[in-house]
């Protein structure tokens, strides 16, 4: 037996929203019980099996409801792909930012403005090719994994 999700899109964020039930209640039990429906009112919801949702959750605010499943939006995981690879980005040009604004002592300031422009290309190579994935998939393959 396939174990069961309620699923709607949240109306402030038009995030999708998965509620899993405890083992006490089943789905059709929150929703008949005014006190435990987890729906917010006059919000459509769907009753479905947790093999219509990702197991993947590296894009979870990309998912979206999509009549009976949840998927991935690419643009949206596209964006979620951008602000990893910003911060990955980040945290390599950090040392080299150090060496080369501080100016440190006994450290080889022309290395490190090397090993910056070898970040910059390999984060502009990634940034390309995010942009022009067209799945998921292509998208994970990107950010190298």
């Amino acid at each position: 037996m396939m174990a069961k999700r309620i699923i709607y899109t949240d109306p402030s964020s038009g995030k999708a929203v998965v509620v899993t039930p405890s083992p006490r209640f089943t789905c059709e039990q929150l929703i008949a019980d005014a006190k435990l429906n987890p729906v917010p009112d006059g919000v459509s919801h769907q009753i479905i099996e947790d093999t219509a949702i990702p197991t993947d959750r590296q894009f979870r605010d990309a998912w979206e409801v999509d009549g009976v499943t949840v998927k991935e939006d690419v643009t949206k995981s596209k964006t979620i792909a951008h602000e990893k690879r910003r911060k990955d980005r980040y945290k390599e040009f950090k040392p080299h930012d150090n060496t080369i604004s501080l100016s440190i002592p006994g450290a080889d300031a022309t290395a490190a403005e090397n090993a910056r422009a070898a970040i910059r290309t390999k984060y502009t190579t990634m940034q390309t090719n995010i942009d022009n994935a067209t799945d998921i998939a292509g998208i994970k393959t990107a950010l190298g994994g």
